[in-house]
């Protein structure tokens, strides 16, 4: 049930962000969610979108070097706490998060958080004992 998640790998230079808009863009690809890691020579922009497998493509036929990774993508009340509602359960069992980012729901008083965990397949069961609601790729495509 997880959701796929391009990293796609920058040269941190003016003008890297826009090739890699440019080329989703002319491929008709919808950005639903993003995350910009930096290091001094190079960025990791982490995206969610409509359709991973026609963006991956689009982006390796111009030489962007693209991975896609799955990740957990979960619904939560767009509250105060809301957020920390989520990680009180992860941290309860022990799960480490090594990144996570959020985005804005569609659904009015909810939103979406992508995390990236070391064991997704537990994460999604614990999160669904608690009665978090779990995202797929159409879900987020819309």
């Amino acid at each position: 049930m997880s959701v796929k998640q391009l990293s796609v790998f920058a040269e941190n230079k003016n003008g890297s962000l826009f090739e890699i808009t440019k080329i989703l863009r002319d491929a008709d690809i919808d950005i639903s969610a993003f995350s910009i890691a930096d290091t001094q020579s190079y960025g990791v922009l982490r995206l969610i979108v409509c359709d991973p497998k026609k963006a991956a493509a689009a982006l390796s036929a111009e030489n962007k070097i693209v991975n896609v990774t799955e990740v957990v993508g979960v619904q939560i009340p767009d509250t105060k706490g809301g957020l920390n509602e989520l990680l009180d359960v992860i941290a309860s069992e022990n799960i480490s998060v090594d990144y996570l980012y959020a985005f804005v729901s569609s659904i009015a008083g909810k939103a979406y958080v992508v995390l990236r965990v070391e064991n997704n397949e537990l994460t999604e069961k614990l999160l669904k004992r608690y009665g978090f609601t779990l995202l797929t790729d159409e879900d987020i495509a819309g």
